[in-house]
C-alpha cells in the first residue's frame, strides 16, 4: 500500500505541476521573473479576473498540500485534495462555459491562461478520439483519484478482542 500511496502522491504532484505549467515555464526556461508576472497579469486582465486566478493558485496549492499529506499518511490529505478538486472543478467549468463564447473575441496576441488550460485539456484527450468532452473526462478522473486518496489515507485501527488490555 505504501508504494501505491507514493505513486498516487507523485501523480497528484505531477498534475499540480501540469496545472501550474503556464506560470512555471518561464522560470524553467531561464526567463526573468518579469515574464511570469506579465503572464499572471495577462491572465487577470484577459478575461480570467482575480477570482479565476485565485481559484487556479488555490487548486495548485491544495493539490500540492494534499500530495504531501498523503505521502506522510495523514488522513487530512483527502480533505485538502477535495478542496483543491472543488476549486479545480469550478475553474474548469467556468473556463469551459466562458471559453466557448469568449475565445472568439480575444485578440490572437493576448495571453489567456484559461483558454490555454482548456486547449491543453482538449489536446490531452484529442488523440484518443473519444466522443466525451475533455472537461468531464478530466473531472471524472480527478474524482476517481480523490476516492483512491480517501481509501489510502484512512487510519488503520487495530482491533482488540475481548479481554485484551489497551496498550
Amino acid at each position: 500500500m505504501k508504494v501505491f500511496r507514493f505513486a498516487l502522491m507523485l501523480a497528484v504532484i505531477g498534475y499540480a505541476g501540469w496545472l501550474a505549467w503556464p506560470f512555471l515555464s518561464p522560470f524553467l526556461e531561464g526567463a526573468p521573473i518579469a515574464v511570469a508576472i506579465e503572464r499572471a497579469g495577462a491572465m487577470v486582465e484577459g478575461g480570467g479576473g482575480i477570482p479565476q486566478a485565485a481559484l487556479w493558485i488555490g487548486a495548485v496549492l491544495l493539490y500540492v498540500v494534499a500530495a504531501l499529506l498523503l505521502g506522510s499518511g495523514n488522513p487530512r490529505a483527502a480533505l485538502a485534495y477535495f478542496l483543491g478538486f472543488v476549486a479545480d472543478a469550478v475553474l474548469r467549468l467556468a473556463i469551459d462555459r466562458s471559453g466557448r463564447s469568449q475565445n472568439a473575441s480575444l485578440p490572437a496576441d493576448s495571453y489567456s491562461a484559461g483558454s490555454e488550460m482548456a486547449q491543453r485539456s482538449a489536446e490531452a484527450v484529442a488523440p484518443t478520439g473519444l466522443p466525451v468532452d475533455p472537461t468531464w473526462l478530466i473531472l471524472g478522473t480527478l474524482l476517481v483519484v480523490g476516492v483512491m486518496i480517501v481509501v489510502l489515507s484512512r487510519r488503520r485501527v487495530r482491533r482488540r478482542g475481548p479481554g485484551q488490555l489497551a496498550a
